[in-house]
């Protein structure tokens, strides 16, 4: 069995195995802003129910609970519930816990019971102050064009435009509006996640590449753009003892500095999430024929 055949077997069994773990994409709860009801990514039932047992089993962050009244619920809510909460006089409230998909037709008894099951004596006039919750929260600002520049595939999208509310003990602190993608006409642009690997690829192929025949370079490679939107880490997507078993000290030396100098000057524009920049890893994989052709294999 040639490497490149093994190697290629390797990380497709990988891709396959990882891709059977990823969960449904989860519907989010919702915040009453200035009368507006809107999606809000933020789960603080949810981070008050961990708080309350720190041993409970969670998939991709959320509680595999699947119902709070043991009868089951969608693949897209495997928490078993929707929470709708309210900013009213400078403070943060719990409002109403619905079954999910049920914002059109809310059981507002069944709310009732389901706050009170999980929170007892904390509700008040109907509401619980959310008193353990300090950060902050962002929901979409209600502009045009607002878009979705980055989903995580299972719960959390950031927008372009949001709202940033900085939160203290369920007391609003802060409150402004904030751009979480900067634009510069100077730099890449990167709004879309999935041209990421093309634009990469396009660099590494117009690299002058050497020792194409002496070393075989195809491989699944991480690929790090930092908060300044530039590239800092290239490794290949193997552990240490893969690597010593399919490369040599110089072949692996090789093509991660070719692979290093070939995106050495690419910046792109950087991203945001609740107005920090962030970092990102991007995984391309390379197919290298021996004649020189390389190829992008990326899924």
């Amino acid at each position: 069995m040639t490497k490149h055949f093994t190697k290629s077997l390797i990380v497709f069994l990988l891709a396959f195995a990882f891709k059977n773990l990823n969960a449904s994409p989860q519907l989010p709860d919702y915040i009453i802003y200035k009368n507006d009801t809107i999606a809000t990514y933020n789960l603080l039932v949810e981070q008050y129910l961990q708080q309350q047992n720190l041993t409970e089993d969670k998939l991709f962050g959320l509680s595999f609970r699947n119902s709070l009244d043991g009868l089951g619920t969608s693949f897209n809510c495997w928490r078993g519930y929707q929470a709708i909460y309210k900013i009213e006089n400078d403070s943060l409230f719990l409002t109403a816990i619905i079954d999910c998909h049920s914002l059109e037709n809310i059981d507002i008894i069944k709310s009732k019971k389901n706050i009170i099951l999980l929170f007892g004596n904390k509700m008040r006039d109907g509401k619980v102050f959310i008193d353990w919750f300090e950060g902050d929260i962002s929901f979409p600002l209600k502009v045009e064009q607002n878009e979705i520049i980055r989903w995580d595939g299972v719960f959390e999208n950031i927008f372009h435009f949001e709202t940033l509310i900085g939160i203290d003990k369920g007391r609003i602190v802060k409150e402004e509006n904030i751009e979480n993608y900067i634009d510069d006409p100077n730099r890449i642009n990167r709004k879309r996640n999935d041209k990421a690997t093309d634009i990469l690829f396009e660099k590494i192929k117009s690299y002058k590449w050497t020792k194409v025949v002496k070393f075989d370079c195809s491989e699944t490679y991480k690929i790090r753009i930092n908060k300044e939107g530039e590239i800092d880490l290239v490794e290949m997507r193997l552990t240490k003892e893969e690597i010593k078993g399919f490369y040599g000290k110089n072949e692996y030396k090789h093509c991660i500095n070719s692979l290093r100098k070939s995106l050495k000057d690419i910046k792109f524009d950087i991203i945001k999430r609740r107005g920090f920049p962030i970092e990102e890893l991007v995984y391309i994989e390379l197919w290298f024929e021996e004649e020189g052709t390389i190829e992008n294999w990326t899924n």
